[in-house]
């Protein structure tokens, strides 16, 4: 079953602005959900799998458009640990929160739900490999 950006966002309605995350962004990402996550392995979380999927990839998507329109280059981000304004500086323990072996799916809380969930139906990585223990 592919996934429409109507059915995607009444899901995630943090994802309904159009403007930001336009339906051919959803439906680009969830053509390669689709031939990414195989049937096989997820079953019955095949489709919440393929939203997080989304879900991660808009995001990154939607911070890099967010880049470009400041004059930044898109696509170069990595978790932030700590910023500082004037006085005022906060940080976050970043490994608390991370899945070993992730990589960019760590960048996203959908991300590292999807990186939860595949090593749940027994994947480690998309390509299929079995999970150890």
């Amino acid at each position: 079953m592919s996934v429409s950006p109507s059915d995607f966002r009444a899901a995630f309605t943090e994802f309904a602005n159009d403007t930001t995350y336009p339906d051919a962004m959803i439906t680009y990402w969830a053509s390669l959900a689709e031939i990414t996550l195989n049937i096989d392995r997820w079953g019955d979380f095949l489709t919440h799998g393929k939203y997080l999927f989304i879900a991660h990839n808009c995001a990154l998507s939607a911070a890099a458009s967010a880049d470009a329109a400041v004059g930044s280059i898109p696509g170069q981000s990595g978790v932030v640990a700590g910023k500082s304004v004037s006085d005022v500086s906060v940080s976050f323990d970043t490994n608390a929160s991370n899945i070993q072996g992730a990589g960019s799916y760590n960048e996203t809380r959908y991300g590292r739900q999807l990186m939860g969930l595949a090593r749940i139906v027994g994947i480690v990585a998309f390509v299929g490999t079995p999970q150890t223990t």
